[in-house]
């Protein structure tokens, strides 16, 4: 789901083997209002948080983002307001970039308000965004399993493809998307058969599965882990999974349902928004 940047700080004590450490609870932030996905800000240490506050779905003006401390103390609740449902965000080249129904919302960090919104015209419901390191922008449409991609200020449709099986989470690697796949959706956004990770060839735009492609619940977040695996979030069952690089699948944290797009920062920190809760709370996560 995000910059780059975050690659060399992501979880990089961690090692995944046969034995893990609970992970430590480190901090709850509460007051917020659907929060959906949270990302951490190397530059300024500042996380960003937005809140959808109602429908996913609709165009409502009420959506915001917040900004907290790395300790989750709240900065400003409000800090970008008039947004419709904004959720996955990435930052790139000084701005954070929030889907926002429809159209992808360019925020100003310095100034702390939007400068340009860039319209997905055809959309359904854009959900994850992710940045590669070349500055472009990628947003996942779940409804319609479509890539949308925001290059040198334009934003058009990447691809639409019926094997992303309803794409939640985005992470942008060299060449490749990273896939976190809700799973052959019904209209009410349930499944009889839930999603597994994918990843998109971004040269031929071919898909393909992760490894065998068994089923692993409703997927939304990821990140990487800093060895070449994904921490990965189900929304619907709650909880938090590791998956390896060859699409092995294991849960971490037990969690509540609505467990959504989550962040990381220094020294193994786990930011996960809780949507249902309006909390965001943040792991240690130290596998050995």
């Amino acid at each position: 789901m995000r910059t780059p940047q975050l690659s060399a700080l992501m979880l990089a004590v961690l090692t995944f083997s046969a034995v893990a450490a609970e992970p430590k609870k480190l901090w709850e932030a509460s007051g917020f209002k659907n929060p959906e996905s949270a990302i951490f800000d190397q530059a300024s240490g500042a996380v960003y948080v937005s809140n959808v506050n109602g429908d996913a779905r609709k165009k409502d003006g009420n959506g915001f983002i917040s900004k907290l401390g790395p300790d989750g103390q709240v900065i400003a609740l409000e800090w970008v307001k008039g947004l419709d449902s904004p959720t996955g965000l990435a930052l790139s080249g000084g701005k954070l970039y929030a889907a926002d129904v429809d159209r992808i919302a360019e925020i100003d960090l310095a100034k702390g308000e939007v400068i340009n919104l860039y319209e997905a015209l055809g959309s359904k419901f854009l959900n994850d965004v992710a940045a590669d390191n070349r500055g472009r922008i990628y947003v996942s449409d779940m409804v319609s399993n479509s890539i949308w991609v925001l290059d040198g200020g334009k934003l058009s449709l990447l691809m639409q493809d019926d094997a992303l099986e309803n794409p939640n989470g985005l992470l942008a690697e060299d060449g490749r998307l990273v896939v976190a796949s809700w799973g052959k959706m019904a209209p009410d956004f349930s499944t009889q058969v839930p999603g597994h990770m994918k990843v998109v060839d971004l040269a031929t735009k071919k898909v393909s599965s992760l490894g065998e492609p068994k089923p692993v619940g409703n997927l939304d977040g990821v990140e990487p882990d800093g060895k070449g695996g994904y921490l990965v979030t189900d929304w619907m069952n709650g909880g938090l999974f590791h998956f390896t690089n060859n699409g092995t699948a294991t849960r971490l944290l037990p969690l509540q349902k609505g467990s959504a797009d989550l962040g990381v920062g220094p020294d193994g920190t786990v930011m996960i928004p809780l949507m249902m809760d309006g909390t965001v709370v943040a792991y240690k996560v130290d596998t050995r």
